[in-house]
């Protein structure tokens, strides 16, 4: 599927928590999609992956936010999504 256009990608974790740590995240670093947002329930972070990197087929850059603490996006984005309410233990 063509990704020009795509500048983030959001996923919640499902069932098959590894596939979205691991193997989605390698795709879209693969396709070159700037950003990529998970909301690991199982681990209660935020977890945004950046600067794809098209020799390793990953993300240099990963930011880390427990649940409750902002979770900065860079350009074009701009703003901080804010967790604060995610902290409610029904994650």
């Amino acid at each position: 599927m063509p990704t020009d256009g795509v500048l983030l990608v959001v996923e919640v974790t499902s069932n098959n928590p590894h596939k979205d740590r691991e193997d989605k995240r390698k795709g879209y670093a693969a396709a070159g999609i700037p950003l990529y947002l998970l909301v690991d329930r199982q681990q209660r972070v935020v977890v945004l992956h950046s600067d794809p990197d098209g020799d390793t087929g990953d993300y240099l850059t990963t930011h880390n936010a427990p649940y409750g603490k902002d979770v900065p996006l860079p350009a074009p984005f701009d703003f901080a999504l804010e967790t604060s309410d995610w902290d409610s233990g029904t994650g």
